[in-house]
């Protein structure tokens, strides 16, 4: 009887392990990094972005303004479409501060 209820807990205790192993990235995926508020560190984290592309991000944002859409990442030197491709799902520009004003005096 002892070792069926110790099967019992392994069993549990491995069921338990894979359903959070499972659930743990999955959340981190869902995750957006916004191109306008993020620090150089932050954007590094994302998956095709290293420290050198994080920082001619954070560059053209500082010359240029927020980013009105992510597709404006493609102005940034060294993100090309095909990358951009691959960051679309993992970014967003947010709600930048004019696009709200002007949303708010629209009747």
């Amino acid at each position: 009887m002892a070792y069926g209820r110790r099967l019992t807990v392994i069993t549990l205790l491995l069921a338990a392990a894979l359903a959070t192993a499972q659930v743990a990235p999955a959340a981190a995926e869902d995750k957006l990094v916004n191109v306008n508020t993020a620090t150089a560190a932050e954007l590094a984290s994302v998956k095709g972005i290293g420290h050198a592309k994080a920082e001619a991000i954070v560059a053209y944002r500082e010359q240029n303004g927020p980013f009105k859409s992510t597709d404006d990442l493609d102005n940034v030197k060294g993100i090309g479409s095909k990358l951009l491709n691959t960051l679309r799902s993992q970014v967003t520009v947010g709600t930048t501060a004019a696009a709200a004003s002007s949303a708010g005096t629209k009747r």
